[in-house]
C-alpha cells in the first residue's frame, strides 16, 4: 500500500515515442526545427546586409551624378558671367572712344532723346561741346603733369576722362553767368546729375542734367536746387546748412561787433517761411511747396540756375 502510495503520488515520466525506425520523433522534430531556423535567419541577415550594400551604391551614384552635373551649372554660369563681362567691358570701351570723338550711336541717341528735352541736332552740337570741354580738360591736365615736381600726383590728373570741376566752374561763370561762391559752385558740379557723385562727368550725365539745367521743368529745376542746397545730402536743408549757404549774401561792415548774428536772423526768417511741417528743418516736400506757392523763391539759398538770357544766348550759340 505505501509503494502504491509513492508510485501515485510521482507524475509518471513521458515515454518517448519512437517510429518504426528507432529514431526520436519528437525530439528529433524539435532539433530539426531548432537548427532549420537557425539557417533561415542566417539566411535573411545575409540577404538584407546585401540590400543595404546595394542601396549605399544607389545612392553614392545618385550624389556623384548629382555633383558632377552642379560642377557642369557652376562651370557654364561661370562662363556665361564671364562672357557678360568681357561683352559689357567692350561696349563700355566703345562708348568711350565714341563719347571722345563727340559721336553718338544710333540705340544711344534714343535713350537721350528720352532722357533729355534735346532735339537730335541739339544732342550733337552738345556732344560737340563735351569734345571741347574734353580736351581742354585734358590739355590743363597735360600742362598740370609738366609744370608738376611730382609726376605721382599728376599721374591720375591725366587719366581722367570727362569734364572736371575746374572746366566745369568755368562754363557756369563764362555761358551761364553763375557766380557764386565755392561751396555752392560745387554742390551745382556734384548734384548736377542725380547719378553723379562728384567725378568728372561723363557724356550722358552732362546731357542729363544740362537738360534740367536749361529746359527742366519748374519741378525739376526745384529738385536740383535743393539737392545742391542739401550740403550734407541727408535729405534735410537744417539751420547750419542755411547759415553755411547764406553768411555772403549779408555785407558785413567793419564795425559790426558780430556780423554772424545777422546771418542767423535771416536763417530763421527763411526758416519759418520754408518749414512748413514746423520740425525745424526744410524737407523737399516742404521745400517744393513753398516753391511751388512762390517760385522766386527757388532761389533762396543761392543762385544755382542760368537766367533766361544766359540760356537764350548758348541756344543761338549751338547753330542748329
Amino acid at each position: 500500500m505505501g509503494k502504491a502510495g509513492a508510485t501515485k503520488g510521482r507524475s509518471p515520466t513521458p515515454t518517448p515515442n519512437r517510429d518504426n525506425g528507432g529514431g526520436v520523433t519528437v525530439g528529433g522534430a524539435a532539433a530539426g526545427g531548432g537548427v532549420g531556423g537557425a539557417t533561415s535567419g542566417g539566411g535573411g541577415a545575409t540577404t538584407a546586409g546585401r540590400s543595404t550594400l546595394q542601396a549605399n551604391k544607389t545612392i553614392l551614384k545618385t550624389v556623384s551624378v548629382f555633383l558632377a552635373s552642379g560642377k557642369r551649372n557652376s562651370s557654364n554660369q561661370q562662363s556665361k558671367a564671364a562672357a557678360a563681362a568681357l561683352q559689357n567691358k567692350r561696349q563700355l570701351r566703345q562708348r568711350r572712344m565714341e563719347e571722345l570723338s563727340g559721336k553718338i550711336n544710333p540705340k544711344l541717341l534714343d535713350t537721350l532723346r528720352k532722357k533729355t528735352r534735346f532735339s537730335k541736332d541739339e544732342l550733337d552740337a552738345l556732344c560737340r561741346i563735351y569734345r571741347k570741354l574734353v580736351s581742354n580738360c585734358q590739355y590743363a591736365a597735360k600742362t598740370l603733369a609738366s609744370s608738376s615736381s611730382s609726376a605721382a600726383i599728376a599721374k591720375p590728373h591725366a587719366a581722367v576722362e570727362g569734364i572736371d570741376r575746374i572746366v566745369f566752374r568755368e562754363l557756369l561763370h563764362s555761358t551761364f553767368d553763375i557766380v557764386t561762391e565755392e561751396i555752392l559752385m560745387e554742390r551745382i558740379f556734384c548734384s548736377w546729375d542725380k547719378a553723379h557723385e562728384g567725378l568728372p562727368l561723363r557724356l550722358e550725365g552732362w546731357l542729363i542734367g544740362l537738360s534740367t539745367f536749361l529746359r527742366g521743368t519748374s519741378t525739376e529745376r526745384a529738385g536740383f536746387c535743393f539737392r545742391v542746397y542739401d550740403l550734407n545730402q541727408d535729405g534735410f536743408i537744417t539751420k547750419d546748412e542755411m547759415f553755411t549757404l547764406l553768411r555772403n549774401c549779408l555785407i558785413k561792415q567793419p564795425q559790426d561787433e558780430d556780423p554772424d548774428e545777422g546771418v542767423k536772423d535771416l536763417v530763421e526768417i527763411v526758416l519759418k517761411k520754408f518749414d512748413l511741417d514746423k520740425d525745424g528743418k526744410v524737407s523737399l516736400e516742404d521745400f517744393m511747396a513753398t516753391v511751388s506757392a512762390e517760385p522766386l523763391l527757388i532761389e533762396a539759398f543761392g543762385q544755382c540756375l542760368p537766367t533766361d538770357s544766359a540760356v537764350g544766348s548758348f541756344f543761338s550759340t549751338l547753330q542748329v
